[in-house]
Parts: C-alpha cells; sequence; structure tokens
C-alpha cells in the first residue's frame, strides 16, 4: 500500500492495533458500558443452549434490570440460558419463534405474567436483519392467512385466561398473483452475541452452529457486546473469516463459561443383550417405520431436503439405493450428518431440534437468515413435517393447542410457505381415534393451501388439481375403514395401489 505523506498520521492512528480497543474486562462492565435500562430492548443470540452469551445473560440477571422485550429465538430452559431471567421476573415480554422445554415460559404465558410475540423463525430472524440494514419493514408470505395474518392471536392473558392484548393484523398485498404480509423490522437498544473469537476491534468468528441469530441480534442492536471464547489483537484474524465486522460490535468480553447441550444425541450401539422390545412399543415403532419407509420415496437424487423433527427425520435411514440428499437444518447447517459418536458431541454443533450432529463433506454453516433467505426462496425441494390436521383443501395446523400446548411455530410456517413440495407425515387418527383430515382444520393453521402430499399409516393422499385424491392405501386396511377415519372429501384414484415402501 503507498500512502500520501500527509495521511501518514491517520494511518499510524487507523493501523496502530493497540491505540483502539473495544475489550471490557468482565461481563458487568461491558453492561454497564452499554447503559442498559429498564424497558429496554434486548436481542439476545443463540438457538436453545448452542451459542447463547451466558455470562451476560447473568451479568443481565445480577444487574437487576426489569421490565425488558427480549428478542431471541428460544427462552432457554427453567435454569439456563434466558430461562433465568425469566425466573428473576425480569422480562415483560419475549418475542420468540418457539418455546421449547422452558415450562416456566408456558406456565408465564398461560397465566398471563409474561407477553410472548410468537414470530416465524425466518420472519424473526428477517425482522432482525432488516433492522440491522435500516430497512422498517418488508413483505414475505409467511403467515399469510394464518392468524399471524388475521390478528387476534393472544400475546398477553389475564389470569382467567381471556386475551388481554391481541396481536394486531397485518397489512397485505399481492405480488405477481400470491398473497404476502408486511413484517415490521426490529431494532434492540443492546444486543448481547456469543461468538468464537473477537480481535480487540470486535471483528467475530462463530464456531459451528452456534452462529444462529448470534449474526443477526448483533447488528440489530445500537449496543452489541459480544462474550467472546477468545480476544486476539487486530491483524490475527484473517479478514475473510470475519462473520461479523467489527462496525457492528461495542465491547467485547472473554468468558468461558460452560457449554450445555439441551439434547446429546449418539449413534446408537446395537447390544446382543438387548431387553425385549415391549410389544405395544413395538406395534408403535411399526406404524412410525411404514411412514418413513413411504417418506423416503419422496425423495430423489440430489434433492436438497429439509426434514422435521420426529418420524420426518427417520426418513433419511430409509433412502432408496443410488440416492443422495443433502440435509438443511433451519438453524444454519447444509450437509447434516448423522448423530456422533458417544464422546464426540459437540456443543456447538446442533441440529433445529437441538440434538447433537456432525457435518458431512461438502456441507456448510451460515446465518439464521441466510439459512431462511434459502427456504423463502424455494431453494430447498422438499420439506417432510408432521401435522395436527389437514383439510380437504390443502390446509396445514401443526403447531399450536390453544389453552394447551403452546410450543411456537419454529421454522414451519416459513417452511411450508416458500413454494418447495411439502410432505405432511402423521398418524391416520388421533390417540382416541379422531380424524385427523378433516373439511377444515379446527386448530389454528400453519399456512393455508400448502399440503402437496399426506402421509399416514393407512394410506397416502396427494393433491392433484386441488383436489385431495387417495391413490394408495396400505396392506390389510380396506377403503371402508379409510372413509370411517376420514373427515375430509376426497376421491378415489383410478390407479390406486398398495402403499409403497
Amino acid at each position: 500500500m503507498f500512502l500520501n505523506r500527509s495521511l501518514a498520521p491517520l494511518a499510524r492512528r487507523v493501523f496502530g492495533a493497540r491505540a483502539f480497543s473495544k475489550v471490557c474486562q468482565t461481563p458487568e462492565e461491558a453492561l454497564a458500558k452499554s447503559g442498559l435500562k429498564a424497558g429496554d430492548t434486548l436481542t439476545c443470540g443463540g438457538f436453545g443452549l448452542c451459542g447463547i452469551p451466558m455470562a451476560m445473560i447473568q451479568a443481565v440477571n445480577k444487574s437487576g434490570v426489569k421490565d425488558l422485550t427480549v428478542v431471541s429465538n428460544n427462552c432457554g430452559v427453567d435454569d439456563w440460558g434466558l430461562g433465568i431471567l425469566l425466573q428473576s421476573r425480569q422480562i415483560k415480554r419475549m418475542i420468540s419463534s418457539y418455546v421449547g422445554e422452558n415450562a416456566e415460559f408456558e406456565r408465564q404465558y398461560l397465566g398471563g405474567e409474561l407477553e410472548v410475540e410468537l414470530t416465524p423463525q425466518g420472519t424473526l430472524a428477517e425482522r432482525l436483519r432488516a433492522g440491522g440494514a435500516g430497512i422498517p419493514a418488508f413483505f414475505t408470505p409467511t403467515g399469510y392467512g394464518t392468524v399471524i395474518h388475521k390478528g387476534g392471536f393472544g400475546i398477553k392473558y389475564t389470569s382467567e385466561g381471556a386475551v388481554e392484548i391481541a396481536s394486531e393484523p397485518r397489512e397485505a398485498r399481492e405480488f405477481d398473483g400470491r398473497g404476502y404480509i408486511m413484517e415490521r423490522a426490529i431494532k434492540g437498544e443492546v444486543g448481547i452475541v456469543k461468538a468464537w473469537k473477537a480481535d480487540t476491534n470486535g471483528n467475530l468468528m462463530f464456531r459451528g452452529t452456534s452462529r444462529a441469530f448470534n449474526v443477526e441480534c448483533a447488528k440489530a442492536a445500537k449496543f452489541c457486546v459480544a462474550e467472546v471464547e477468545e480476544i486476539v489483537e487486530m491483524g490475527e484474524l484473517n479478514p475473510e473469516d470475519v462473520h461479523v465486522p467489527g462496525v457492528y460490535v461495542k465491547a467485547v468480553v472473554q468468558a468461558n463459561v460452560e457449554k450445555k447441550i439441551e439434547r446429546v444425541t449418539v449413534k446408537k450401539v446395537e447390544s446382543k443383550d438387548a431387553a425385549p422390545v415391549d410389544p405395544k412399543k413395538a406395534a408403535a415403532l411399526a406404524v412410525r417405520q411404514r411412514i418413513v419407509k413411504r417418506a423416503a420415496l419422496e425423495l430423489k437424487d440430489g434433492m436438497y431436503v429439509n426434514l422435521g423433527i420426529g418420524i420426518p427425520t427417520l426418513a433419511s435411514n430409509y433412502l432408496p439405493d443410488g440416492v443422495t440428499i443433502m440435509l438443511q437444518s433451519e438453524n444454519g447447517l447444509l450437509g447434516m450428518g448423522p448423530y456422533p459418536d458417544a464422546g464426540k458431541e459437540d456443543a456447538d454443533l446442533i441440529n433445529a431440534g437441538k440434538e447433537t450432529v456432525t457435518t458431512l463433506p461438502g456441507s456448510c454453516i451460515f446465518s439464521s437468515s441466510e439459512s431462511f433467505a434459502m427456504i423463502r426462496g424455494s431453494h430447498i425441494d422438499i420439506t417432510i413435517l408432521g401435522g395436527l390436521e389437514v383439510s380437504q383443501n390443502g390446509d396445514l395446523a401443526n403447531w399450536i393447542i390453544p389453552g394447551k400446548m403452546v410450543k411456537g411455530m419454529g421454522g414451519a410456517m416459513d417452511l411450508v410457505a416458500c413454494g418447495s413440495r411439502v410432505v405432511v407425515t402423521m398418524e391416520h387418527t388421533s390417540k382416541k381415534g379422531a380424524a385427523k383430515i378433516l373439511k377444515s382444520c379446527s386448530l389454528p393453521l400453519t399456512a393455508a393451501n400448502c399440503v402437496d402430499m399426506i402421509i399416514t399409516d393407512l394410506a397416502v393422499f396427494e393433491f392433484q388439481d386441488g383436489e385431495l385424491v387417495l391413490i394408495e392405501v396400505a396392506s390389510g386396511v380396506t377403503l371402508d375403514e379409510i372413509r370411517a377415519k376420514t373427515e375430509a372429501d376426497y376421491k378415489v384414484s383410478d390407479n390406486l395401489i398398495e402403499m409403497r415402501g
């Protein structure tokens, strides 16, 4: 580099690594510099317990600051992560996509003690990204035709269970013949994120899937504090390896709090001395395998695939010969591999179900907003996920039972609204024998008119030209049984065959 002599003093100031530092000695010092106060909006990175800024959360807890609006994909668990701020009643409103396994979160919400703005995961990531990019609002197909669009969903309940604060309806517009709703950007006064490395100027590097929501939460905040495992001098990070430029980060603090794993999952080792399988469990397993094996036939060589938690995930175990697929996990991983060997699990490498996983050759890791850009942009070929109800119009309900189960929609609304092929796998009836394929869904919708195929333990239905058509029936199952257990109107294919798989 050649510099004009008049610029030499400036160059010494610009490039003097030790002359400029954002390093704080303690999390408390960093929090004090942020100026966090009651009523502020706090953005918090991480996904489940992966990549959470635990030392900074503890500092917020110690500060006693209350009435916070916290923006984070999850709210930790009861005694770790943001869960400790729930316990101390420091959170007034949570803006999240998924409650998860936090019993206190659910109790406070249903009991009228906590405001909860449930937001589709991709929309949440994009609202944060837009906030950091100076974009006030954007249109998305996610949530169109659902309670997110129409409003009226309970953000806060009274202690008697009545809605005290309801969500507002979204402005809707049509683009190229498709419905979209407008979502407002999110900005925070303070952001707390967790990175692997930082230099003294605040340039950040992440490790594994711990990047999820940290990039977006850093950029959306006026004052971002980065909690990191290692701080190096400026110049020690390769510029092309920086995931968040230092311009977004105001303070850096080193902390090495224990990294807990929400769901430790490892490869199963078959044992010759395994106990006999309970007959009821064996029957349930047979039902699941029937569904999974049939679902696997929808996966074609070279596909980019998103598999939902539970039964759908198992489909990758039954790929037809010669079929290779690339699995996408919406927390920021493309090329997801199997569970690790026992003792090899990595707290910084999880899937969307918060399970420990591995990567495969050719895989890549990215931010949450990038993950949902590839989903919303229809770059994922097929999504296979579970369902609570499906209507004869192809509407899907799979994320909430009002007043009973509050988990959140996670990434489901984005995945089924992206225009890619959607396959729903589920048991044909509920545990009480009630039909799940209905004339119209009784539960809040995940998306309207989005399902392409339904695979159950009894049959396979496909939507053809807007009509529900029965195309396959499981061995030993009669058409009369299907009719008795299906409320929806449907046609029987002229080419009806025995269920494959």
